[in-house]
């Protein structure tokens, strides 16, 4: 497929915005350039540069973002879905003093990784689980125990995946991949997989995926694929490995609960440790045993703030307080009818926009049409979503460049209402560009 190239037209209103942009942010401008004599680009998060240079934050509130310029902006980013509690809920300040009244750094084991332990499991179907510090290293050492526990080297992650800094398969394998052997799957291509699976068996230690991709653009797995991973994996001694970093806040027991379909290993992280620096991986006993230190050869698993005071018991307030299974059921509902009124907002005007995903967790799409896989969106116009994203700015919605959304709890129907105001005024200013 060939990329989309945008119109002069096009190009002529990204340019006029980020000059409007720039104009309006000042110190904003001054800061970026302060942090480009230290740091590559200014940046040290690269999913956070847009241009012509990124927003920077001086204070944040509840659903509530503030720039260094003094602008704010109702905050749908959710610390791409990290940031589900908003931003310095009283409950999670209060956890964290306590855990820094404890001690912060003990060097021991202690009774709120216990705590967290029984919560997660409980809560997501795990015989037994291992913390981390991000969703990178759960992916990691999930992936490094399947190539213990089989004896086989090579792992199938799909194209458009997103597992990590070290696993990004969004725009083919990043060259700062850990050197895995993969065998490259097609997501929601059922055959075609099906195939590749059977050709690399003997060598596959595992598969790896998201049931909805995040990153990827909120393209949910179809039923029948994730079916046929689950048998063929199952038939063929592969470790079937679902990456719940992001999709385990859109139900109670995570995105497998509500379909339906137990993989062998899941990886966890972002909102689970409270908004802490936070990753878990676990699963099947069988294969989770292998990092059991009374056991001869046992799997190491490194980590000093594996178990840190301050994740461990925000983590336990956040999981058993405030993201409740009635809390996430009312949130993703919430998601839902943004998502769906907002596509009805795309029919109604006729302009070829899309919004995918499920529950709290949507991408806008600069198209029409099925999307069921990376390919689909993969050469939209990058354009039309830097526009988006700068037009959603100037009326104060603060979302992901791409047009990725992440509700927090903070965010309410009022809110929902008004964002799609925000891109019904976007559809309105620039709707020659999107017919």
């Amino acid at each position: 497929m060939q990329e989309h190239l945008s119109s002069p037209a096009t190009e002529a209103a990204l340019h006029d915005a980020m000059a409007a942009f720039a104009a309006a942010r000042p110190m904003t401008k001054a800061l970026h350039d302060r942090a480009t004599e230290v740091m590559p680009g200014g940046n040290t998060r690269t999913v956070l540069f847009t241009a012509p240079f990124p927003v920077r934050v001086e204070k944040a509130q509840g659903s509530q973002l503030t720039d260094v310029d003094g602008h704010s902006y109702l905050d749908l980013l959710g610390e791409y879905s990290a940031g589900i509690y908003g931003h310095s809920h009283p409950r999670i300040l209060s956890a964290a003093h306590a855990a820094l009244a404890k001690g912060l750094n003990l060097g021991a084991h202690h009774e709120e990784e216990v705590k967290l332990a029984e919560v997660v499991t409980k809560r997501f179907n795990l015989d037994l689980v291992r913390f981390t510090n991000s969703g990178t290293e759960a992916n990691m050492m999930a992936l490094a125990a399947a190539r213990c526990f089989t004896g086989r080297k090579k792992i199938m992650p799909m194209h458009g995946g997103y597992h990590g800094g070290t696993l990004y398969f969004s725009h083919g394998a990043s060259p700062v991949n850990a050197p895995f052997d993969c065998v490259m799957g097609h997501y929601n291509d059922v055959e075609g997989t099906r195939a590749l699976i059977a050709e690399h068996a003997d060598d596959l230690a595992a598969i790896i995926l998201e049931p909805m991709l995040g990153g990827g653009g909120c393209i949910p797995a179809s039923m029948e694929f994730l079916t046929m991973l689950r048998d063929e994996t199952a038939k063929r001694g592969i470790v079937l490995i679902f990456d719940e970093v992001m999709t385990s806040r859109l139900h109670p027991g995570g995105l497998s609960a509500k379909l339906g379909i137990e993989p062998d290993l899941k990886a966890l992280g972002k909102y689970v440790g409270g908004g802490m620096s936070f990753g878990a991986f676990g699963g099947k006993r069988v294969i989770m045993d292998l990092f059991d230190p009374t056991k001869p050869n046992a799997l190491p698993h490194a980590g000093t703030f594996n178990n840190n005071t301050l994740t461990m018991t925000v983590g336990n307030v956040a999981m058993t307080e405030i993201y409740t299974p009635e809390a996430c059921v009312e949130l993703n509902a919430r998601g839902d009818r943004l998502r769906n009124a907002l596509n009805d907002l795309f029919m109604l005007y006729q302009v070829k926009m899309k919004a995918m995903g499920q529950g709290s967790m949507l991408t806008i799409h600069p198209m029409s049409g099925d999307v069921t896989s990376p390919d689909d969106v993969e050469h939209t116009d990058k354009n039309l979503k830097q526009l988006l994203f700068l037009d959603l700015l100037e009326q104060g919605v603060y979302i992901a460049e791409r047009g990725f959304m992440a509700l927090s709890l903070m965010v309410t129907d009022a809110d929902c209402d008004r964002v799609v105001g925000a891109v019904e005024q976007h559809i309105n200013k620039r709707r020659e560009l999107l017919v």
